[in-house]
Parts: C-alpha cells; sequence; structure tokens
C-alpha cells in the first residue's frame, strides 16, 4: 500500500515531536512514524533511577512547560514518558506507533519511505531516529573470551539485576558516572573504569545552563568569533545528585581503561588484574542512520553533512536531535524545539509551489 503525504517524520521521540508540533503550523498533511509502540521514544529503555540534568520548567518541548515536581526535583524518566504522552495527544500529533521505517529512497519528484506498515511518497522528510538505537561498544581485546555477563547502558536498569556480582562500569561520561553511583550507593562491589580522569563540571551547572553554553559556541562560530569550546570546556559529567553523594563519599574513584579482558576479568598494560562477573559497557551511542543508506549520503566518519538541518547532498532531507551537528544541543528536551522550528520553516518554503 502506497500513500502520499508533504512530510514523513521517521522517529516519534522528542525530536519527532518538536518537529510535529512546528510542522502543524507550516504544513498541511504530515505523518509521523515511530518504531516505539507507545508515546516517549527512547526515555521508555532508561534505567530505573535515571533523572533529567534540569527542573522539569527547563526540560520542556515547545508550547508546552513539563508539569513540576514537589521541591522543584528534576524528573525521572517515568515522568518524561508520561509529558511526551500528554504532548502528542494534546496537539494532535499524527503519531502512528508501532511503525519501523527500514529505507528512505529518491523517487523522482518524492522520496520514497518504506515501513513494514506500507509505503509514503513525500516531498520531504524529518529523519529524527536518535540513537539510543545504536548503541557503540569499543573493540576490545578478548571482549569475545570474556565469560561473564557484558551489557550496554541500553540494557541496565537497576542494582539489583547485578547484585552479588562484581562489576566493571566503562565508560567517564554522564551514563558511566550514574550508573557507577547507582552500583556504588547501593552497595554493589563495583569498579569504575574510564580513558581518561573523570571530569566533573561544577555542582550548580544544570541542564539549562549547559544549553546556554551549546547555543553560546554556536553563535560565536557562526559570527566568526573563537571558538568558546562550549560544554566541553566545562567537563564530561554533570554532577547530579546521586553522583555527587557518591563522588563525595569515595566512591568513584576510577581506574584507567584496561588493555584487555580476560575469561574471568580484565587486565592492565602494567600486568594488574581484577576479576568481574559483569561488565557494564557505557560507550556511547552512534546516530541511527541505517533508514537512510540507499541515499549514499554519509560522509568518512559516518556522518552526513549538514547546513543546519537540512542535508547537504538532498534537500529535502533535514535531521533533527542528533546532536551539535543538527543544532547545538539538539539532543536536548529543551534544546531541540529551536532547531525542529527551523526545519519546519526551511521545509515550508521548499514546499511552496
Amino acid at each position: 500500500m502506497t500513500r502520499r503525504t508533504d512530510v514523513v517524520v521517521v522517529g516519534g521521540g522528542q525530536a519527532g515531536l518538536a518537529a510535529g508540533y512546528h510542522l502543524r503550523r507550516h504544513v498541511p498533511d504530515f505523518v509521523v512514524l515511530d518504531a516505539d509502540p507507545a508515546p516517549g521514544g527512547a526515555w521508555r529503555h532508561t534505567w530505573d533511577s535515571l533523572r533529567l540534568f534540569s527542573p522539569a520548567a527547563h526540560s520542556s518541548l515547545p508550547g508546552r512547560l513539563m508539569p513540576g515536581l514537589p521541591g522543584g526535583t528534576c524528573p525521572d524518566a517515568g515522568h518524561v514518558v508520561d509529558y511526551l504522552a500528554d504532548y502528542e495527544k494534546r496537539y494532535a500529533l499524527p503519531v502512528r506507533h508501532g511503525v519501523e521505517v527500514r529505507a528512505v529512497r529518491r523517487g523522482g519528484e518524492r522520496l520514497r519511505v518504506e515501513s513494514d506498515a506500507g509505503v509514503w511518497e513525500a516531498r520531504a522528510v524529518i529523519s529524527a531516529t536518535g540513537t539510543w538505537s545504536r548503541p557503540f561498544l569499543p573493540a576490545v581485546p578478548g571482549r569475545d573470551v570474556f565469560s561473564g555477563r557484558q551489557l550496554h547502558t541500553t540494557g541496565y536498569r537497576r542494582p539489583a539485576d547485578l547484585a552479588g556480582r562484581r562489576v566493571l562500569v566503562v565508560g567517564g561520561g554522564n551514563s558511566g558516572a550514574q550508573i557507577a553511583a547507582d552500583l556504588a550507593l547501593a552497595g554493589i562491589d563495583m569498579t569504575w573504569v574510564t580513558r581518561r580522569p573523570p571530569r566533573f563540571l561544577p555542582d550548580d551547572i544544570d541542564g539549562h545552563a549547559l544549553f546556554d553554553v551549546a547555543t553560546g559556541r554556536r553563535r560565536a562560530l557562526d559570527e566568526g568569533r573563537a571558538d568558546t569550546g562550549g560544554v566541553a570546556s566545562l567537563g564530561d559529567i554533570v554532577a547530579v545528585p546521586p553522583v555527587r553523594a557518591a563522588r563525595d563519599a569515595g566512591l568513584l574513584a576510577a581506574r584507567p581503561m584496561f588493555a584487555r579482558l580476560t575469561a574471568t576479568g580484565v587486565a592492565w598494560t602494567d600486568g594488574t588484574h581484577a576479576e568481574a562477573d559483569a561488565i557494564v559497557w557505557c560507550t556511547g551511542f552512534r546516530p541511527a542512520l541505517s533508514h537512510l543508506a540507499p541515499l549514499g549520503l554519509r560522509g568518512p566518519r559516518g556522518r552526513i553533512a549538514t547546513d543546519g538541518t537540512r542535508a547537504v547532498g538532498e534537500p529535502r532531507l533535514h535531521l533533527l536531535g542528533y546532536g551539535d551537528w543538527t543544532g547545538p544541543a539538539s539532543a536536548t528536551l529543551i534544546g531541540v524545539g529551536r532547531t525542529a522550528r527551523d526545519a519546519a520553516v526551511r521545509i515550508r518554503d521548499l514546499l511552496r509551489p
């Protein structure tokens, strides 16, 4: 079955919903196709203790503030899922859940969007699939001989699942620090391993401040001024309350990255070893762009060259929410609205007779 529409948005998480909010003001006919069976995007799949970096007032999509929590507590993932579900319903966004887009191809004057629910022919496409579905695992020697359990950030839920085990947490970013803190505070025998010494941001820095810093960097670059360094100049880890508690209790003393895995643990270059029953790889993600492969747009590093959100090699395609390369802080709730608005306006202009 083939349908026609003006715009197809691929992905119904925060970026897809922000795109939908702005498209409904500029485009008469569009659809959002989302692989998940229910609203919430990647937030439906995170670990239990995850909380946002900022209070609800600074974690909202365009048009509707996220409801706050008592005492200005930072929302947990469940609160975000409820907010996104309400947002989708409030604005009557045309989201079709449980639809997996497999390929986007050129089809003459339109782009052909192929899914397990049929084909849509669109005048423009917004790809907003994020990164959660494409976890990255480093090529560490011995990973295939380790006899214990290995899981990525995407597979971690709660300390009780690893009770009684010696656990290695690998990764010096926010996920690594938060999961290490989660395990340590629960009394799990945990060792944290990072490639370089952990860099904690000042304790008073939250997501709102990070958005301002990222936006300031982009403005400086656009105006030809010196690169401010952005968020990376401040540190790698936001000191959310559980991370601060574990750090201040001396539970987050990281060891350097090991050289290889063994059948029962890991080994460092100096000859020391550590036994482990499980490893949690908090080693990041890559953009989930396999559905765009037929367009042949990827560069040497796997990214698609963009002008703002518009793909340089295919002006009918916009990429939204993948990180700073598709807009400052565009992978965040507070940051994606601005780039979603810009994408919708450019698509409106493209579709004008």
